[in-house]
């Protein structure tokens, strides 16, 4: 009996190679649990690292805008259909404003998000262009990626004889 297990060993060995080395057996490494949770965090880094980079090479079309332009740069945007938001109070807007732009002021922003466009470019104004500079950042941090501040705000706009509504 003795002898015949070495002749079958033997045999095997010829086959298979050296018996010394193990033999890798892919399917008994993933069912251990360790390898199983190494494999799906390398997964979950590339999901990661996927979404840290902007998602798929698709969105080629959601450039980023400079944080600032100027007002003649703004009213060629506003000429081309952006969406203007004005974040200065109800009492500045009243006084006057750029026609066909929306009041959000800065306060009620972070509660307002739903209502602004994520498909369209978006200018924020404000009086100077100070607290348009804040919500730009805001809407920016928020996902938000076609967004622009306007230097020099309405008091350069209506200066530069663009239209106003009172």
């Amino acid at each position: 009996m003795y002898r015949r297990n070495n002749e079958r060993r033997s045999r095997r060995n010829r086959r298979d190679g050296d018996s010394n080395r193990p033999r890798l057996n892919l399917t008994s490494a993933f069912r251990r649990p360790g390898t199983q949770i190494a494999v799906l965090a390398v997964v979950a880094l590339v999901i990661y690292l996927i979404l840290q980079m902007g998602g798929t090479p698709n969105n080629a079309s959601t450039t980023s805008l400079p944080k600032e332009i100027s007002v003649s740069e703004a009213y060629t945007k506003y000429q081309q259909g952006a969406f203007f938001i004005d974040v200065r109070t109800q009492e500045e807007w009243n006084e006057y404003h750029a026609p066909n732009t929306s009041l959000v002021p800065l306060d009620q922003l972070p509660g307002r998000l739903n209502e602004l466009p994520k498909d369209k470019e978006i200018v924020v104004v404000c009086r100077s262009g100070n607290r348009s500079a804040e919500e730009r950042d805001i809407l920016l941090n928020a996902g938000f990626t076609q967004v622009t501040s306007m230097q020099g705000g309405l008091s350069d706009w209506r200066t530069s004889g663009y239209p106003i509504e009172p």
